[in-house]
């Protein structure tokens, strides 16, 4: 069931939204060489619980394989779900940094690749190029669109730019949960799936490969990488569903 939010929600999410923002710029400064994931992993945890937050990521998933940090930090050809550890970040790495947040009981989600040091060209534009590409499913975010036309509109600019889009992970709904309806594809036709109405909020997300779109699953359960191993890129947005111009809650 897809939740169309009232103003006085939305004003929680906006905040929940705003600390992942505020979390990620501060992590951000600490993005160098030679600093460990888990030193992220550990000052992110202890700046969201000091704005009274709680982590959405840590221990999410049940009790099987619980997921077991605050960050998903992915690495170069990682392209979600990293789990932080005793790894350090190296220069000329790209690392995406994915981050969520419980405040008041309403969620917010938002994620950013970083260039670690001096990067390569070629990395550097894959970067760009996927934040870019956020920015232009954002835009399609306003009511009487459909979902689709959100993820059509980004493979269409990913691959006329030579990239793949991850088609085995999407974009969702986010508010009282972490993860709710729509899926929000980054791939499709446009004008297919559920109409876009004001008061809904979705996470939109691009992962997008140098290579081939195709990914797989590592032994941990949770970290992703590409089948071929070249390096992918992650952005993410909490954005809110309006008449005219989406709103990005996520942004401090």
């Amino acid at each position: 069931m897809i939740t169309i939010y009232t103003e006085e929600e939305i004003s929680y999410i906006r905040a929940s939204a705003k600390l992942v923002a505020n979390t990620l710029n501060f992590i951000e400064t600490q993005v160098k060489p030679g600093v460990s994931t888990l030193f992220l992993d550990k000052i992110a945890e202890d700046f969201i619980r000091s704005n009274n937050a709680i982590p959405a990521f840590l221990g999410y998933g049940g009790s099987r394989n619980p997921y077991p940090a605050t960050l998903c930090i992915s690495i170069n050809e990682e392209v979600v779900h990293g789990i932080p550890g005793a790894r350090y970040l190296k220069d000329g790495d790209i690392v995406g940094i994915d981050c969520g947040t419980i405040l008041n009981g309403f969620y917010g989600d938002h994620a950013k690749t970083f260039f670690v040091g001096s990067v390569s060209e070629s990395n550097k534009k894959l970067v760009e190029k996927t934040k870019e590409s956020l920015d232009i499913g954002i835009s399609m975010a306003i009511d009487g669109n459909h979902v689709n036309d959100i993820g059509a509109a980004i493979q269409s600019f990913i691959e006329s730019n030579g990239y793949s889009v991850v088609r085995d992970l999407v974009g969702h709904g986010v508010g009282k949960k972490l993860h709710e309806d729509p899926p929000v594809p980054n791939y499709g036709k446009k004008g297919v799936g559920p109409v876009l109405r004001e008061g809904m909020v979705l996470a939109i997300e691009p992962m997008i490969n140098m290579g081939t779109w195709r990914v797989k699953v590592l032994r941990d359960g949770w970290t992703i990488v590409t089948a071929d191993k070249k390096n992918s890129a992650h952005f993410e947005h909490t954005v809110l569903v309006r008449k005219d111009k989406a709103e990005i809650l996520s942004q401090a």
